[in-house]
């Protein structure tokens, strides 16, 4: 049995009530001019007349009616108290059913998809896009979710995010999303074959998005990568990783754990892109541009656009174009940061963490 989402039954409403409306401002056309053009009134006389049968008030006529006239009078007034009867109908459903209200709601939802701008994409609400969901709100970084499931969608809605009922293997559901302005797709669908047909519509539909997907295994893991993902992330195999890395070192997965994920932290990982336009420190060294001393922030490694990682770097290391500056500091030292490295325009570059400690 298919189940009706609010926004098909208040649309399914709203449509009932204009089709009402349309049924009853005919009823009202035809009975002007028939009271014009048959009984020979006046158009001022033929409309009140029309409208004093209609309403039912216990007026007398106009004018003296022959038999014609008054049958069809009983016409009009049956056909006008079916239509205003079926307009009260749905008028009260809507009133208890609450669809006003949450018509309202439903626009301003709309509105917020309209205005999303540099934001994230998470398709699918399972067990890992639940935590990536979480991940994001606890950072404070705009999202939407794309979810096929009835039951999960009210949840989420409960939950206070953004989301879609559809599936995000289509490219319609994307559409919806404005992945056309957003900068990063994560997909964690149940199965690869989904995660690889939204990888696909992702890159067609932009070509600049970054894509990260969910793999069960690794020759998943490979196939998502040819079809464009830049990065694929399997639980099984990162869970493995994780565990013995626990096991042998505990200490250290405390402290990764701890300035990686959660919204308690004290400390944080941020990567910031560097970009000629906005940054005064390219061409120059890091004991040059003196990021330590005026945010805060330790610079724990650079990654170059070549794809070179340089960990631990020196204070000869110099900051080029397109460098990513992998950092750790507190929120307000990273937000520091930020600023120092693109005055220009900041927000185009650089996302700080936005958790008060």
């Amino acid at each position: 049995m298919y189940n009706y989402t609010f926004e098909e039954k208040y649309g399914r409403l709203r449509k009932e009530l204009v089709r009402g409306g349309v049924v009853l401002a005919g009823i009202v056309l035809i009975g002007t001019l028939w009271y014009w053009q048959v009984e020979k009134w006046s158009f001022s006389e033929s409309a009140y007349m029309t409208v004093i049968t209609l309403s039912t008030v216990g007026f007398s006529e106009v004018r003296p009616l022959e038999e014609r006239g008054r049958l069809f009078t009983v016409a009009l007034i049956l056909m006008g108290l079916l239509t205003i009867g079926y307009i009260v109908n749905r008028f009260t459903e809507a009133l208890i059913q609450g669809y006003f209200q949450e018509g309202i709601k439903l626009r301003q939802e709309r509105s917020l998809i309209e205005s999303l701008e540099q934001h994230y994409i998470v398709c699918g609400f399972g067990r890992t896009g639940r935590h990536v969901a979480r991940e994001f709100f606890a950072e404070g970084i705009p999202f939407i979710i794309i979810d096929d499931n009835l039951e999960e969608v009210e949840e989420i809605k409960q939950l206070g995010y953004t989301v879609i009922l559809g599936d995000a293997t289509l490219d319609e559901s994307l559409v919806r999303a404005k992945i056309d302005r957003a900068i990063c797709l994560v997909t964690a669908l149940p199965s690869d074959a989904q995660n690889l047909y939204t990888v696909l519509s992702a890159k067609t539909l932009n070509p600049r998005i970054r894509a990260i997907a969910r793999a069960s295994n690794e020759e998943a893991v490979q196939k998502l990568q040819r079809a464009g993902a830049d990065a694929v992330v399997s639980p099984y195999i990162t869970g493995g990783k994780r565990l013995a890395a626990a096991a042998l070192r505990p200490q250290v997965m405390d402290f990764v754990d701890g300035i990686i994920t959660g919204s308690n932290r004290s400390y944080y990982l941020e990567e910031f892109l560097i970009d000629t336009q906005a940054c005064p420190f390219v061409g120059k060294s890091l004991r040059e541009a003196k990021l330590r001393s005026q945010s805060g922030a330790l610079v724990l490694a650079i990654r170059r656009f070549d794809g070179n990682l340089i960990a631990g770097p020196t204070g000869d290391t110099l900051i080029l174009d397109r460098d990513a500056l992998i950092c750790m500091g507190t929120a307000e030292q990273l937000r520091d940061l930020n600023k120092i490295l693109g005055p220009i325009n900041s927000t185009k570059s650089l996302r700080p963490p936005k958790n008060k400690l």
